[in-house]
């Protein structure tokens, strides 16, 4: 189940919301963990015996680590390793293993048969966030979390269960036991979800068919124009599929009285790749900082080990997405920039923003012809047509076609990941805003639902990670 979907806009949110605020607040937990777990089985119900043993290992673990944290350290630092190996394992297993199993195949006398197990949806954002909570209380950073049911609505909550923004425990404990819900917050929680639903809908999903079309045309037969056209409508896609379902997250979490942090900062108009990673999938940034990053000694262990714990944390990242080692290459092509930008480059496109924001689009660009192509090949074949020396040509009439008919989406889009727009909207008087923001939502609504009512294309990027 999708939230840019007529089934969860019109059927599932509308009966949870309306259990969830008959009934007494203490009541409140059990249903949205119920909630959750329907939400989450929605597909694939056999899932939720896994989902349940995540929240029941690391609920037992928290526990013993926080009995044994101060008085019997090495027994709480065994228990917390162990948990670290057990969420590991099961992101492994069913994310990685026909990966190994292939590559290891590939070589004389090994034949490892792919099991071919269905990923479980959203694996890799909830094993990080449960794994955050045993660390957190070993740390000193978080308190026990006596209560299963309050525990397991944290891991299992569906406004950010599937696809972020990675939520730590130790943010939302607090309003884990208490959540106050007012009109005010709820309207805004309406407007956040509808936000994303349209940039989701209207943009995202139209961005993604032109992408498509490109992505399917064989190897050599590619233009120079058709393979901008093409990788600067995933480019958006990606931003505007992935951002507008954090902002559909963070609007739902309003609804039932939950603050999310924010995921997305504009990162295209980043003026260097650190600062489009300080501003792209914050969530997941912040996490690799915190948990890996840091205790790897950060930066604090001279240039050369700081170098060194860069390309660790974007390999981990890269393979993170996917269970393809075009992945690894993914987050290895970032590693090498920013350690590059650490080196020298980050001073001087400081003095030259422009400069900076020309490179930091061309790199993010042609990262993500890495990241959406799943063999060498294919991207080695892309990036030909797009540095002119392996394209079939200049342009044909389908690439001049699909230019002027997707003109005013591009246009729409570009200004749309900037700040403009936003700046704009807040210096109008606060009569007309009052005015113009229901009725921009309003019009929202109407238009998504008459896509979704329509299309049968409503492709979502991330619930592949």
């Amino acid at each position: 189940m999708v939230f840019s979907s007529i089934l969860f806009m019109f059927i599932y949110l509308p009966v949870v919301l309306f259990l969830y605020y008959i009934s007494p607040v203490r009541w409140r937990n059990p249903i949205l963990f119920v909630a959750n777990l329907v939400f989450y089985g929605w597909g694939e119900p056999v899932f939720i015996v896994l989902m349940l043993f995540s929240i029941t290992v690391n609920y037992i673990n928290g526990m013993l680590i926080g009995r044994w944290r101060l008085e019997k350290q090495k027994k709480a630092k065994a228990v917390l390793a162990i948990n670290v190996v057990i969420n590991l394992a099961l992101l492994g297993f069913f994310k990685y293993y026909d990966l190994i199993a292939e590559t290891l195949s590939l070589l004389p006398f090994i034949n490892i048969k792919p099991l071919g197990i269905a990923l479980p949806i959203g694996i890799s954002f909830y094993t990080f966030q449960t794994m955050s909570y045993p660390i957190d209380v070993y740390r000193g950073d978080a308190d026990v979390q006596r209560n299963y049911i309050s525990f397991g609505t944290f891991v299992a909550l569906f406004p950010q269960l599937i696809a972020g923004p990675i939520v730590r425990y130790k943010d939302v404990a607090d309003q884990l036991s208490f959540r106050a819900s007012s009109i005010d917050q709820f309207s805004s929680g309406v407007e956040r979800f509808m936000v994303g639903v349209a940039k989701k809908v209207l943009i995202a999903n139209n961005l993604g068919k032109l992408w498509d079309y490109y992505a399917a045309i064989p190897n050599g037969e590619l233009t120079f124009l058709g393979s901008w056209l093409g990788i600067i409508a995933f480019s958006l896609q990606i931003y505007f599929d992935f951002s507008g379902y954090s902002d559909m997250a963070i609007g739902l979490g309003r609804m039932i009285g939950f603050e999310f942090k924010e995921n997305f900062d504009y990162p295209y108009i980043s003026k260097s790749v650190t600062e489009f990673w300080r501003r792209w999938h914050m969530s997941l940034g912040t996490w690799f900082r915190d948990y890996l990053y840091i205790p790897l000694g950060g930066n604090r262990c001279g240039r050369a080990r700081q170098l060194f714990n860069i390309l660790v944390v974007w390999a981990a990242t890269g393979i993170w997405h996917g269970a393809n080692w075009t992945f690894l290459m993914w987050g290895l092509y970032y590693a090498v920039f920013l350690m590059i930008e650490k080196l020298f480059l980050l001073k001087r496109l400081e003095k030259l923003p422009a400069v900076g924001h020309i490179y930091t689009v061309i790199v993010v660009i042609f990262g993500w012809v890495m990241f959406q192509l799943s063999t060498l090949g294919q991207i080695g074949a892309y990036m030909s047509a797009m540095l002119g020396f392996g394209a079939s040509g200049f342009a044909v009439s389908d690439d001049l076609y699909y230019l002027v008919s997707y003109a005013a989406t591009f246009v729409i889009a570009i200004l749309a990941a900037t700040p403009l727009g936003k700046t704009l909207f807040s210096r109008l008087p606060d009569k007309v805003r009052k005015f113009a923001a229901p009725a921009l939502i309003v019009l929202a609504l109407v238009f998504s639902t008459a896509y979704l009512v329509d299309a049968t294309y409503n492709p979502f990027i991330y619930f592949n990670f």
